[in-house]
């Protein structure tokens, strides 16, 4: 264990985060998206919610510019709890969110850097996460 650190975030995917650049994203999958047929990389948590792991990974990923979350539009365009709670544990403001259509989101995702399964059965509980520039601190350069 570290100190600081979110203990949803295993060395892999810590590793995988530090590894991502700018803009680089970050898929949040449930249980029902196809990750092993689109991801470059796939990392597995089956006992998670996705807001869990999108909570801890947001707490060492600072967010690209808007917009930094895409989520999956619902087939009737509805927008359900699950999609609210996301917004919330990436602590995006709601005009910030963007909403991809199924097929726009899988193409998004076969892109992205990293996929992370969890365990999410509920339906529409996938975010794509973008990163941000990491700030230097103050006395760093």
């Amino acid at each position: 264990m570290l100190t600081g650190i979110n203990p949803l975030l295993t060395g892999d995917l810590l590793a995988h985060l530090d590894a991502m650049g700018h803009s680089d994203a970050v898929v949040l999958a449930d249980a029902h998206f196809p990750a092993d047929r689109l991801a470059q990389r796939l990392l597995t948590f089956p006992g998670l919610s996705t807001t869990a792991v999108l909570a801890a990974i947001r707490s060492v990923v600072p967010l690209d510019d808007a917009p930094s979350l895409d989520l999956m539009a619902t087939a009737d365009g509805s927008r359900l709890p699950v999609q609210d709670e996301l917004a919330a544990a990436a602590g995006v403001p709601e005009g910030d969110v963007r909403f991809l259509s199924r097929t726009d989101f899988y193409g998004a995702a076969a892109e992205a850097y990293l996929v992370v399964r969890t365990g999410e059965t509920r339906t529409y509980g996938n975010a794509i996460l973008r990163k941000g520039v990491v700030p230097v601190e103050a006395g760093r350069s």
